[in-house]
């Protein structure tokens, strides 16, 4: 695997035993797979810690019907349906366009069934993928990703299964639609997860008054954005009391538009942060959150983010 171009130490992180050049983590559904962003005028690398690529099933989706996208306030509804050509597909045509020496690429698991994610697992593990997420909480699909994120029994069962098929990192993407949060990252981590994602979209809807209908063709999808930001603020320093505990770091995301936000999620103990929907805003808004985490780091006399991560101080 090629070597990766240098990177501002102040913001360079290690995690799960991977070299992240920033902690900025491209969500899923959000470049597709790897290759769209990379097409934006302006985009760099060296920006990017990693890119999770677009959710992925056994078999090829063709997903929800339309509408799939809605504005909402402070935000927006997705209602995509994991549409994917399918995991062999991703493997065979899309990973071999991607350059591993530019950035890392996580995979993201989907499937209806225990053995569907075991499968989809075991197909990326045998693939020059850097880890893999296992999407146990999607708000927009009719089947499997809710009822298994919303259940720790059945979320630790996932991670067993996807644990036995693949010796890469696993990254466990939380469901925020839950009643204990904390309760179900323990049994992940107990089932073998090595990191966590925190927070995936919260389930929303919205209406049309003239067609009295949901203007989501699937009636529901999944709201991001800043309007879910304190929530997910919330959830992230609920898991980061039990995975502080493991060494088990989290990717803190959910309505992170600008360096500030970013530094909120590392402060309640996130070790990296996802960016999605602002990307909708500015494609190339990275460049300008890593900065400010630059900023914020030599401004404070701190050597790297690893001496925020977590540092909240409660009252």
């Amino acid at each position: 695997m090629n070597s990766k171009p240098q990177q501002r130490a102040e913001i360079a992180i290690e995690f799960c035993g991977l070299n992240f050049s920033s902690p900025l983590v491209l969500l899923s559904g959000c470049v597709g797979f790897g290759e769209e962003y990379t097409r934006v005028e302006g985009f760099s690398n060296r920006d990017v810690g990693a890119v999770c690529l677009k959710g992925t099933t056994l078999a090829p989706r063709l997903g929800n019907p339309a509408h799939r996208l809605a504005e909402a306030p402070a935000g927006m509804l997705n209602a995509i349906g994991l549409q994917n050509p399918g995991a062999s597909a991703v493997v065979d045509q899309y990973l071999t366009q991607l350059d591993f020496g530019e950035t890392r690429f996580i995979a993201n698991v989907s499937g209806s069934t225990v053995d569907e994610y075991e499968t989809v697992t075991r197909i990326f593990d045998d693939s020059p993928i850097d880890a893999i997420e296992i999407n146990i909480s999607c708000p927009n699909v009719k089947e499997g990703g809710v009822q298994f994120g919303n259940d720790p029994e059945m979320s630790a069962q996932v991670v067993a299964a996807c644990r036995r098929a693949t010796s890469k990192p696993l990254i466990t993407k939380l469901s925020p639609n839950q009643t204990d949060i904390a309760e179900n990252a323990r049994r992940c981590i107990e089932a073998g997860t090595d990191a966590f994602a925190v927070i995936n979209t919260l389930m929303g809807m919205a209406v049309n008054i003239e067609t009295q209908k949901p203007v989501i063709g699937n009636n529901q999808g999944g709201l991001s954005g800043p309007a879910i930001k304190p929530i997910a603020l919330l959830k992230v320093h609920q898991v980061y009391q039990v995975a502080k505990h493991h060494d088990i770091p989290i990717i803190g995301q959910g309505g992170i538009m600008n360096a500030n936000d970013a530094i909120e999620f590392m402060l309640v103990g996130a070790s990296a942060v996802g960016i999605g929907t602002a990307l909708f805003y500015d494609p190339l808004v990275c460049s300008g959150i890593n900065q400010g985490i630059v900023d914020y780091l030599a401004l404070h006399d701190y050597a790297s983010i690893g001496e925020i991560v977590g540092s909240l101080v409660l009252n």
